[in-house]
């Protein structure tokens, strides 16, 4: 009699514990989707941003490094930037350490220098002739700039 007495409980136990099972998994499952949308996902939306930042990066960029270092990109290699940070003053720095871009500017105009910069410093006549778009502020300052 003691064992058939204990297969049926674990038979009618079986059937709810499923239900009980997802219940105490829930709260972990719930929290694991919080932190992919208020953590995770953001943190690769900014590491694609950086990415994609540090791939367009030309000659006549003013750029920050990640030791605060502000100055004008003059030559882009594969991994490498010559960054002038005084007149006649250039430094070499790994693309990676760049952290901002401050402002875009028109290709410096070499003339044909030679110094291995290749056809991506090269300024398309049409967009030469464009007039330049004023930027739109972001955040807070789109409220307040209005005139």
């Amino acid at each position: 009699m003691l064992i058939s007495e204990a297969y049926a409980q674990t038979a009618d136990a079986g059937a709810a514990g499923g239900a009980g099972m997802l219940m105490q998994f829930a709260p972990l499952i719930l929290i694991f989707v919080v932190f992919y949308f208020l953590l995770i996902r953001p943190q690769q939306k900014r590491a694609k941003e950086h990415r994609d930042m540090l791939g367009a990066l030309r000659r006549g960029d003013r750029v920050v490094t990640g030791g605060g270092i502000v100055g004008t990109v003059q030559k882009v290699a594969d991994d490498e930037l010559t960054i002038e940070i005084a007149e006649n003053v250039r430094v070499k720095v790994i693309r990676s350490t760049v952290t901002t871009v401050l402002a875009r500017t028109e290709p410096a105009k070499g003339g044909g220098s030679g110094n291995g910069d290749k056809d991506e410093d090269a300024v398309p006549p049409a967009a030469a002739n464009a007039p330049a778009e004023a930027e739109k502020p972001k955040g807070l300052g789109r409220f307040l700039s209005r005139k």
